[in-house]
C-alpha cells in the first residue's frame, strides 16, 4: 500500500510537469505500458500470498484506472489549449484593414510619349501607326535611300532577309499614309524602332515620334513654328531653340534642332560638351524625290517632316544620364515616377 501511494504521488508530480501531448504519451508508456510501473506491480502479484492477492489486485487496478483517467483528462486539456493557440495564431480579424498592395505607376517613357502625342493632337495633328517589321522599300527606297546608298550606314539595321527589315524609324508610316491619301496631311507616327546598337545612350529598341505636314504653300517657317511651340510645351516656355543645317536623304533642306542645355543653362558642361546646346531632334522640308515615289506632284505640294527619340527627351526632361535604366526594371528607379 505504501508503494502504491508513493507511485501515485510520483505520477501526479510528473503529470503536473507535462506540457504537451508527446510528454503525456511518455508518461502513459512509463506507467501503463508493457514494461510500465503498473504492469510490473500486476506481475508481482504472483509472488504474494494467495490471501492477499485480491485486495492488492483491487488497489493496483484502482491506481491503474486513476492514472488512465488523469492522463486522458490532461490530454484533453492540452489538446484544447493547442487548438486555442492555433486558432489565435491562424485567425483572421475581418475588421482589420487588408495588407494592401503596392500601386503601380506609368513608365517614364510612357509618360513622356503620351505627353508628346497630346501636345501634337492639341496642335491639330492626327496619329498614325504602321508595322514594326517593314519592307526595305518603305524603310529605305521610298525615302530616297536606294540600295548601296551611303545613308544606309547611318542606321545599323536588323535585316530579316534582303527585302524585310526591322524598321529603323517610323518614317515608313509617312510613306504608307501618303500612298493612301492625298493632301492636306498633318499627322505624327509614334512607335518602336530597332537598330543594332547598344551603349550608355543607345538601345537596340527605342521609341520615336515622327511627324509630317503636307499641303500647298507649306514653308520652313511653318516647320520652325510647330517645333518651337512643341519644345516650349515639353520643357519650358523660355527654353532656347536653334536650327542647325544638317543632312537627311528624305528632306531638303534639313536641320538638326537643338535646345539650350537644361543642366548648365547654356554656360557649358560635360553633358552639352561645353557648347551650351543639346541636340533634340531632326527635321527638314520633304525631299521632292519622296513626293514622286508616292505619286505627289512636288510642284504643287510642299511639306515638312521631323523625328525625335522619346528616350532622349525623357532623359533630358528628368535628368537621366543612362538610357539603360529604362529597361533594367529596377523599382528604385521606376518608383520615382
Amino acid at each position: 500500500m505504501d508503494d502504491l501511494k508513493e507511485l501515485r504521488k510520483q505520477f501526479l508530480l510528473h503529470l503536473g510537469r507535462a506540457e504537451d501531448s508527446s510528454q503525456l504519451q511518455n508518461l502513459r508508456s512509463r506507467y501503463l505500458g508493457k514494461k510500465g510501473e503498473i504492469t510490473g506491480l500486476l506481475k508481482s502479484l504472483t509472488s504474494m500470498p494467495p490471501a492477499d492477492r485480491p485486495a492488492a489486485g483491487k488497489e493496483i487496478n484502482e491506481l491503474k484506472d486513476f492514472i488512465e483517467n488523469q492522463l486522458n483528462r490532461h490530454l484533453q486539456k492540452i489538446h484544447s489549449r493547442e487548438i486555442e493557440g492555433r486558432i489565435q495564431k491562424e485567425s483572421i480579424d475581418v475588421t482589420l484593414p487588408g495588407p494592401g498592395s503596392e500601386i503601380g505607376g506609368r513608365h517614364p517613357i510612357s509618360l513622356v510619349l503620351d505627353e508628346v502625342i497630346d501636345i501634337f493632337i492639341s496642335m491639330g495633328f492626327g496619329v498614325e501607326e504602321g508595322p514594326e517589321i517593314e519592307l526595305d522599300f518603305y524603310n529605305f527606297e521610298a525615302l530616297n535611300i536606294p540600295r548601296d546608298h551611303p545613308a544606309r550606314d547611318m542606321q545599323d539595321t536588323f535585316y530579316i532577309n534582303d527585302e524585310v527589315v526591322m524598321r529603323t524609324h517610323t518614317s515608313p508610316v509617312q510613306v504608307r499614309v501618303m500612298q493612301q491619301r492625298k493632301p492636306p496631311l498633318r499627322f505624327i507616327a509614334p512607335g518602336k524602332v530597332y537598330r543594332c546598337d547598344a551603349d550608355i545612350s543607345h538601345t537596340p529598341m527605342f521609341h520615336q515620334v515622327e511627324g509630317l505636314m503636307v499641303d500647298t504653300n507649306i514653308t520652313f517657317a511653318n516647320l520652325k513654328s510647330v517645333l518651337e511651340s512643341f519644345l516650349h510645351s515639353v520643357f519650358t516656355p523660355d527654353t532656347p531653340v536653334r536650327f542647325r543645317p544638317s543632312y537627311f536623304p528624305f528632306t531638303e533642306p534639313s536641320a538638326e534642332v537643338d535646345i539650350g542645355c537644361i543642366f548648365c543653362k547654356g554656360s557649358g558642361c560635360r553633358i552639352c560638351k561645353t557648347t551650351g546646346w543639346i541636340e533634340i531632334l531632326g527635321s527638314g522640308m520633304v525631299n521632292p524625290k519622296v513626293f514622286k515615289m508616292v505619286g505627289y506632284n512636288p510642284r504643287k505640294y510642299t511639306g515638312f517632316a521631323f523625328g525625335m527619340g522619346i528616350e532622349r527627351i525623357t532623359m533630358l526632361k528628368y535628368g537621366i544620364d543612362d538610357i539603360r535604366l529604362f529597361y533594367e526594371n529596377d523599382l528604385r528607379f521606376l518608383g520615382q515616377f
